[in-house]
Parts: structure tokens; C-alpha cells; sequence
């Protein structure tokens, strides 16, 4: 497995690859969610790329960018053992020097959901995919369902922009008693992890509902909200229950919708989401 901290340095690696190349962007502190998406990406290409880069632009001051947990070593070594050809570790100044002034931005979709929450998030989040799909010319990137909204903000930009790339969404991996893996659950304590459970089960409750034949929107919001408001820790942030291709929340499932929220548990806020229809 190589390294690279620059961009020219990733470049050159990148000249030497001789067939498809698969990257998986990630912010690091990796869990089991991350491998199985380098796993995939080696599985499906002949060169498995993973970049390492707490992007600064996609954290709103109010939000943990110095508290993002980080531990280099161990991801290299989870790396490592997943099959990773090379790992790009750009730093700040690498990524943006000084003067850089250039931004991308999708509309529409990117101003629900977590883009309400978090208005400059997905600015960020396009803007560094951008960059790191032109370093790495990668004949495939792989994201991971829990983000949701992010993989559909990535791959109306690579549709807009007509870029040749294609953009692989892997099921999200959970825990065993349902809780979808993530970086930042590390900052639950013990007992808001065992709370946390409850953002599954809703979205569970939710699919139940629906396959016995319940198609309106605000019955199941309703209770969904019954179900995580009834943990004291549980601050519910949003519940939608939207269009899978527009995001528009709708009244009555008709066809294909995202179901998502965002819950805080203490400080954490957890996501998860579940495809209907």
C-alpha cells in the first residue's frame, strides 16, 4: 500500500495505474461502513483508491470540525488490511491555498433535509469531491446509503457536469442492534448509545407500515415522532418523508421515497435513513 500527501504526489502515483481505478472518499476514523466500500471498490477495479481529508469547508463553525475524531495509524492499518492500493492524506493547504476562491454548488436538493440543517454543508462537500475526483481520475466512487442526501447531491453533480465517472452507493452497514455505522458515534455515552437503537426502529416502524398498506405520510411521521420522543435523551432535528429523486416531501406515497431524520442524542446528531417503494 502507498501513500501520498500531496496532490502532486497522488497525480504521479496516478499515472502509474494501469486499469480501472475505485475511490472511496472518506473524513477517516474509519469503521466497518468505510471498509466494506474499499472492499467493494477493490472488488469491482483493478486499483482501490481511498483518500483521508476532514474537509473544512463542509463544517460550519458552529459545528465539531477540531473535535472530528482522528486517528491516522489506524486507519493506514485498517486500510491496509482491506486491500487498499493507495491512500491519498492531503492537508489543509494542500486542498486550499491561499486565494482559493472557487466553489461548487448543486441547487435544489441541496436545500432540504441536511441542507436546511446545515446550510453551507453541501457546498463543501461538492467542492472537495470535485477536487479530489480531478486528482485522482477515478473510474468509480463509492458512497455509502447512510448519507443519502449526499449521494444524491454527488450524483446529480456528476450527471450535471457531465463527468465520466460513475458513482457506486453501498447498503449502509449497522451495527447489530441496528444503529447505522458512523464516525461520531464515538462522542455517544454509554447511554445515549443504548437510546440510540431508536432512529432504526422508527425507520423500521415506518416499513411496517407501509408494507401493511399505509401510504400516508403524516400518519407515519406521527409515529415515528411517538416512538423517538418517547426516549428522553431523543431531540428530533427532522423526520421526511420525501420524493427519492427531487426530495420534495410529499403528503401520500405514491411512488419511490427517502425516508430520513436527523436525531440529536446529547450533543451528537445520528442520521439514518431507509428507501421505500
Amino acid at each position: 500500500m502507498q501513500t501520498a500527501h500531496s496532490t502532486e504526489e497522488m497525480k504521479g502515483l496516478r499515472r502509474k495505474c494501469k486499469g480501472s481505478v475505485g475511490f472511496v472518499p472518506t473524513m477517516g476514523y474509519l469503521h466497518e461502513g468505510h471498509l466494506e466500500l474499499v472492499r467493494l471498490a477493490k472488488n469491482e477495479n483493478h486499483i482501490a483508491v481511498v483518500s483521508i481529508f476532514v474537509n473544512p469547508t463542509q463544517f460550519a463553525p458552529s459545528e465539531d470540525f477540531k473535535a472530528y475524531p482522528r486517528d491516522l495509524d489506524r486507519d493506514l492499518a485498517l486500510l491496509e488490511s482491506a486491500g487498499a492500493d493507495i491512500v491519498f492524506i492531503p492537508g489543509d493547504k494542500d486542498m486550499y491555498p491561499a486565494g482559493y476562491d472557487t466553489w461548487v454548488e448543486v441547487k435544489g436538493i441541496t436545500q432540504t433535509l441536511e441542507g436546511r440543517s446545515r446550510p453551507t454543508h453541501f457546498q463543501g462537500v461538492t467542492t472537495v469531491c470535485n477536487k479530489l475526483f480531478n486528482i485522482v481520475q477515478p473510474n468509480r466512487a463509492y458512497f455509502g446509503q447512510k448519507d443519502a442526501q449526499q449521494a444524491l447531491v454527488i450524483e446529480k453533480m456528476v450527471s450535471d457536469l457531465n463527468m465520466n465517472l460513475e458513482i457506486v452507493v453501498a447498503p449502509t452497514i449497522r451495527e447489530k442492534d441496528g444503529l447505522a455505522m458512523s464516525s461520531r458515534n464515538i462522542y455517544l455515552t454509554p447511554e445515549e448509545r443504548r437510546s440510540a437503537p431508536v432512529l432504526h426502529k422508527a425507520l423500521q416502524l415506518a416499513s411496517d407500515m407501509y408494507d401493511k398498506g399505509e401510504r400516508d405520510a403524516i400518519l407515519i411521521k406521527n409515529a415515528m415522532t411517538r416512538l423517538i420522543t418517547a426516549v428522553p435523551a431523543a431531540k428530533i432535528d427532522y423526520i421526511s418523508i420525501a420524493d427519492i429523486e427531487t426530495l420534495r416531501e410529499v403528503n401520500a406515497i405514491r411512488g419511490r421515497v427517502l425516508i430520513s431524520l436527523a436525531v440529536k442524542l446529547g450533543k451528537p446528531r445520528l442520521i439514518d435513513n431507509v428507501i421505500l417503494g
